[in-house]
């Protein structure tokens, strides 16, 4: 009789051992990583282009009609070639050169914060823009992936962000972005653009129309000098004016302080 009394208790204690276990043996899982938390590289600071391509141009404003290397239809040719920068300057749209399927192709520096444990910033000394790439679901719309419903068109457009997964496919892609690449690690930033207010991809009048999607890729790197870069792959979707997307890659090199940042009024010449 003593000995079923001992097993008894000993039964009894079992249960409240298993709840009393320390997080880790057993507790509730720890609270999920934020996005800046979880970022698997820091791409936070002061960065400035290196034009390493294309300087006729993105270092000087090309001639009208010069359309070289983009692939425009027959409207898009035709819409360039009306481009008229003292109507733009009179409408207020000075910046249609600077939106975001073109402003980080411009020469000058980039200001990247994090605005929030979700919201990654980019500030642009070339026309004073800013850009915020929100990552996960939208605290307005609840999908991830999609901008709020009452999101308005801007030169910046809507943003969302994710951190490229380690192991190529595993993760889901975001809208725009298609299949997953190849060949590279985990250590990229994912990004999709939409919500687009119509601009140009060059200063020249090349357009884009408010239904392109731009998809972006940034991947940073470490140099065996001790500098810091990062490359972002820009791949412009517009069926509207593009016979095929529009990509380009432009290289940004860490810089020490903010001393050079020299924010500029945007310029439609």
């Amino acid at each position: 009789m003593k000995r079923i009394a001992v097993l008894l208790l000993i039964a009894l204690a079992l249960p409240l051992a298993a709840v009393a276990q320390p997080p880790g043996r057993g507790g509730p899982p720890p609270p999920p990583k934020t996005p800046k938390d979880a970022a698997p590289v820091d791409f936070t600071g002061y960065w400035v282009s290196v034009v390493t391509e294309d300087w006729r141009w993105r270092m000087v404003t090309p001639v009208k009609g010069d359309f070289a290397s983009l692939p425009l239809n027959a409207e898009g040719r035709r819409i360039g070639n009306l481009w008229d920068p003292a109507k733009d300057e009179a409408a207020g749209e000075a910046c249609r050169s600077y939106g975001a399927p073109a402003v980080m192709r411009i020469p000058g520096r980039v200001h990247i914060t994090w605005q929030d444990d979700r919201t990654l910033k980019i500030d642009t000394d070339a026309g004073t823009q800013t850009r915020l790439l929100h990552f996960g679901a939208s605290t307005l719309s609840g999908q991830a992936g999609k901008p709020p419903a009452q999101t308005k068109p801007s030169w910046q457009g809507y943003s969302v962000a994710q951190w490229e997964q380690p192991v190529r496919g595993t993760g889901t892609p975001l809208p725009g972005l298609g299949a997953t690449r190849q060949g590279t690690g985990g250590r990229s930033l994912e990004v999709v653009t939409t919500q687009l207010r119509p601009g140009y991809l060059r200063k020249n009048g090349a357009p884009y129309s408010a239904n392109a999607v731009v998809s972006e890729y940034f991947d940073l790197s470490k140099e065996r000098n001790g500098d810091t870069w990062f490359v972002v792959t820009t791949v412009v979707d517009d069926p509207q004016f593009l016979t095929e997307p529009f990509v380009t890659s432009t290289n940004f090199r860490r810089e020490p302080d903010g001393s050079k940042f020299n924010p500029s009024t945007c310029t439609a010449r």
